[in-house]
């Protein structure tokens, strides 16, 4: 049996691990980032920021080259300048990034960081809890099987969270004028602008779903909305 204080100890160790991580990203973030300074993205976040009836979306720029949007622990948004490269040379557009800062903000204002800690903590203790029924009983595959069950899991909670804010991201930039199409462009060309489209990954192990089923889930909310455009 697995005793209580294991249990605890488990789950608060869990949360220190997620506030140190969140503790050394954001240490990380202030070293390596610039407030973001690109008029004509700007003017595609202004139309965010009247919709959310705030002055301004800040985002700021992670000076990295990797392609990606980050929303930090504390709030705040990042886009990469591996990002902004793309923008720069025709490859993506200003409504393309507007709806991954639309995303990021979704991640915000859905709590999903706070969800993440409560996750984090509560797959920690599954693992203790399994590594003593496995380890008891199948003692040389147990933890494998352990960190695959666990594994699991968080990729599945992560992948709910994406369509959540995928969700979000969509009535916000239908409510601002700019709609659903760049979302799902970018969506299309994002496997070639990160050099990952996620061949040979089995979907139930990616942390984010599939761009097919993203799509298929902004269209099916344009479909429930009435904002699906008119088929040509």
């Amino acid at each position: 049996m697995i005793k209580a204080p294991a249990l605890l100890m488990a789950v608060l160790y869990g949360l220190v691990m997620w506030l140190f991580s969140a503790w050394r990203l954001k240490r990380q973030m202030d070293a390596t980032s610039t407030p973001l300074n690109h008029p004509a993205l700007e003017s595609e976040l202004n139309r965010l920021a009247a919709v959310l009836e705030v002055e301004r979306i800040r985002v700021n720029v992670h000076e990295v080259a990797p392609v990606n949007g980050l929303a930090a622990p504390d709030g705040r948004i990042f886009l990469t300048r591996g990002f902004l490269n793309k923008y720069d040379t025709g490859e993506v557009t200003a409504p393309e990034l507007a709806s991954v800062v639309a995303h990021e903000l979704g991640h915000v204002a859905l709590g999903h960081s706070r969800r993440r800690l409560i996750d984090f903590s509560g797959q920690n203790a599954m693992r203790v809890v399994l590594s003593g029924i496995l380890g008891r009983y199948l003692p040389g595959v147990g933890p494998w099987i352990v960190n695959m069950l666990t594994t699991l899991v968080a990729a599945r909670l992560s992948r709910r969270d994406e369509y959540e804010a995928d969700a979000y991201a969509s009535a916000l930039l239908v409510k601002a004028g700019i709609g659903t199409a760049p979302q799902k462009a970018l969506f299309t060309k994002l496997g070639k602008l990160t050099g990952m489209g996620g061949n040979g990954v089995p979907a139930w192990m990616m942390s984010h779903p599939k761009v097919e089923d993203r799509i298929a889930a902004i269209e099916a909310n344009e479909a429930k909305w009435g904002t699906l455009p008119p088929q040509t």
